[in-house]
């Protein structure tokens, strides 16, 4: 049976999407036309320079759904979605970011909502809905990049523990936050993402005033096309990680054991889950074994 496109459960064969999925992602429950090719979306990234605030815009393109729900179009202003399309340089990467942020969601990691759609050419890409927009107002987003004082240049200039002390400075319930934060960097580790540097952290201003860390956002399993990646930011001055070096940060977060203990057995536990939903991906057979692997050899060190 065929997997949905948004949520990667069985759907029925003359089908990509469940109603429901695509409610969730558009608001109605069929798939908007897109009229966009690969090869057209370097030019229209270009064409965004300057009117939008994203990173990395030549792969990263701004859409919105027009007023009759029926079509995506590319925006520079208004944007409700981000649309990445397949890349030149590294295979699959739409396939990789859609099965790891379900993945996020099966162990407790909220994220927004997004699915995979067929390009005019036949293409895939991955689309996100913005979650810093709200009723056609922009939330107030900032990443831990700006939190730190520091330079987009110097992303990579960091660590986890940084990431702890601004989560513990700025969040309005620092606490809860902190654990969030933790599960997220236990996940980056688990799923081999080398590349949650510190832009890719936020805290999301909520629409009650409240600083919390924003949905996950940009999570991929970087070794599957960068052999033996490591991550982004080092733990405890390494980039060597086990079980005790995440338990010595769950202490640098402010967490008790037993929180972290129970964080590293819930990604452990999911194991089967998320094997079943990496099988159902769409990513290429090839890269689905090296991701079981991955995956089954990781729990079983956070399980010890």
């Amino acid at each position: 049976m065929a997997s949905c496109w948004a949520c990667l459960r069985p759907v029925d064969d003359d089908g990509r999407y469940h109603p429901a999925c695509l409610r969730n992602v558009f608001g109605v429950a069929r798939v908007p036309a897109i009229d966009v090719e690969l090869a057209k979306l370097h030019t229209f990234a270009l064409a965004m320079v300057g009117h939008t605030s994203l990173s990395g815009v030549q792969r990263k393109i701004s859409m919105r759904l027009e007023k009759e729900s029926r079509t995506l179009l590319v925006a520079t202003e208004g944007g409700q979605f981000i649309l990445k399309p397949q890349a030149q340089t590294f295979p699959a990467l739409p396939e990789n970011e859609h099965v790891s942020m379900r993945i996020a969601e099966r162990v407790g990691i909220q994220i927004p909502p997004c699915a995979l759609l067929e390009l005019k050419d036949g293409s895939r890409a991955y689309l996100v809905r913005r979650f810093d927009r709200v009723s056609g107002r922009k939330l107030l987003q900032e990443d831990f990049c700006q939190l730190a004082m520091k330079s987009p240049k110097d992303k990579y200039q960091g660590s986890a523990e940084l990431c702890a002390k601004l989560v513990l400075r700025y969040a309005t319930a620092p606490l809860i936050e902190a654990e969030r934060l933790f599960r997220l960097l236990v996940f980056a580790w688990w799923t081999g993402n080398g590349d949650m540097h510190l832009k890719n952290f936020s805290l999301l201003r909520g629409e009650d005033g409240n600083y919390r860390l924003s949905p996950a956002y940009d999570l991929v399993c970087t070794r599957l096309v960068i052999k033996g990646d490591e991550l982004a930011l080092p733990i405890g001055g390494t980039k060597r990680i086990g079980r005790r070096r995440l338990l010595a940060l769950a202490t640098q977060c402010q967490l008790p054991t037993r929180v972290a203990e129970r964080a590293l057995q819930d990604h452990a536990a999911a194991t089967a889950d998320v094997i079943d939903l990496i099988r159902a991906c769409l990513l290429p057979d090839e890269m689905k074994r090296e991701f079981v692997d991955l995956i089954r050899s990781r729990a079983a060190i956070l399980s010890r």
